[in-house]
């Protein structure tokens, strides 16, 4: 699982920074939540967001397809999830962290 995992994040940190203008305010968090699955936490610039996300939600769509077709190699379950660094810091505030 570590492999495909690895696999994964480098493959949205290369694609995720080709695509947005502030690659040095983005943030990749991976969460293992169980045998095979994976959680991954893109943040990014409010203005980035918009850029990953899409027209229609067109380019997320894409990313999380190339990750799927990986990750089903392995028998792996993923979610992506993309949010703004202030949607994240309202949602630890949220849980407390």
């Amino acid at each position: 699982m570590q492999t495909v995992s690895n696999q994964l994040r480098s493959f949205l940190q290369y694609y995720a920074v080709q695509l947005i203008e502030h690659p040095e305010q983005a943030q990749l968090r991976v969460a293992e939540l169980g045998p095979n699955r994976l959680r991954f936490r893109l943040i990014l610039n409010s203005s980035d967001v918009a850029l990953l996300i899409g027209r229609n939600g067109f380019t997320a769509s894409a990313i999380r397809s190339v990750m799927k077709a990986a990750a089903d190699r392995s028998n792996v379950q993923f979610t992506l999830q993309i949010h703004s660094h202030e949607e994240e810091a309202d949602r630890a505030a949220r849980e407390g962290n």
